[in-house]
């Protein structure tokens, strides 16, 4: 399989449905919201742009099966399977605040070997693909060199069910506010994982996710140096639920502060 091949055609692919967002926002009004749950939204635009994508990765790798957050595609292939989130930020979408992101990653026998995440305010194309670097509108991008918990910016993501459901959540974003140089929950979990592979953030954590919401970020997030793991420090954050990314230099102290 060409990897890189696929991954630039990947990339448009993103590039064309954040065109399509973009567009769409221009005339959006709340009327067109959806209410899948509390604190969890979704709209036409969400869905169509699931099955623009949906359809040319059909195209694109036919043996392979999909993961998508709005259902519009299911059933994992055998050996390849695509995990898609046609935009992750759809809170951010729906009140016109960035970011918000088209994320989708292959998946081939359990490993990521591909990653794109277009930011579609600021036109932002992240991505990676096995054995590659990571990058960013055509540009290296690695993560930050901040080399002590004092000094880094982090970013946290939670939810209605991390809050009421997660005991001492709250304890952990307290002492990041205390002791770092500040915390910052800008509400996509896509983005958080790109920004810290860029260094714009030092590290992130965060639980209640899907696999849509992570793994075409934490794969261009590990491309460019991130360590990403679990909150046992082990491998399962793309299914697991929970997920902690951090450039190495901090990491050790900021996974022992998380709870």
């Amino acid at each position: 399989m060409d990897y890189r091949d696929i991954c630039m055609k990947v990339c448009d692919i993103a590039r064309e449905a954040g065109e399509f967002i973009a567009r769409e926002r221009k005339t959006f009004s709340f009327s067109k919201v959806e209410f899948k749950g509390t604190q969890n939204m979704v709209s036409y635009v969400d869905k169509q742009s699931e099955k623009m994508i949906v359809e040319k990765l059909r195209l694109l790798t036919p043996e392979a099966g999909f993961i998508t957050e709005e259902g519009t595609a299911s059933g994992g292939g055998e050996a390849l399977s695509w995990i898609i989130d046609p935009l992750d930020g759809t809170t951010n979408f729906i009140h016109a605040l960035p970011p918000y992101c088209v994320s989708i990653g292959l998946m081939e026998n359990g490993e990521m070997v591909i990653g794109v995440v277009y930011e579609v305010t600021h036109k932002e194309m992240f991505y990676t693909w096995k054995g590659a670097k990571a990058y960013l509108n055509g540009e290296e991008i690695h993560v930050s060199s901040t080399d002590n918990l004092e000094n880094a910016l982090i970013a946290v993501g939670f939810s209605y069910a991390t809050i009421t459901t997660t005991e001492n959540y709250l304890d952990s974003i307290i002492y990041f506010q205390k002791n770092t140089n500040g915390i910052r929950r800008i509400g996509s979990a896509t983005a958080d994982l790109v920004y810290v592979a860029c260094g714009r953030f030092d590290a992130f954590n965060q639980v209640k996710l899907s696999s849509w919401d992570v793994a075409a970020g934490a794969c261009i997030a590990k491309a460019a140096g991130a360590v990403v793991c679990d909150y046992k420090g082990g491998n399962d954050y793309i299914f697991g639920q929970e997920i902690i990314a951090s450039n190495p230099h901090i990491f050790e102290e900021f996974k022992k502060h998380i709870k």
